[in-house]
């Protein structure tokens, strides 16, 4: 069985560079997607609520407030 590496040198110059290119983009977006912890500035937003309903009425009233 042929190496990946082969098998890109059997492609004519301009499908290789397609090649790199996807390689680079796929890079990329892993970069894009380890870039440190998610951020949680959201969290409490409700808290002066918690009082008044259930986690899950909270739920169904956001879920309200997008479109659902």
């Amino acid at each position: 069985m042929k190496s990946v590496e082969e098998r890109i040198k059997q492609l004519p110059p301009e499908l290789q560079q397609e090649v790199e290119d996807f390689v680079q983009c796929l890079i990329e977006r892993r970069a894009r997607k380890s870039k440190g912890q998610l951020k949680l500035d959201w969290r409490g937003a409700l808290r002066e609520l918690r009082d008044q309903h259930t986690s899950v009425q909270l739920q169904h009233k956001v879920l309200e407030w997008w479109g659902d």
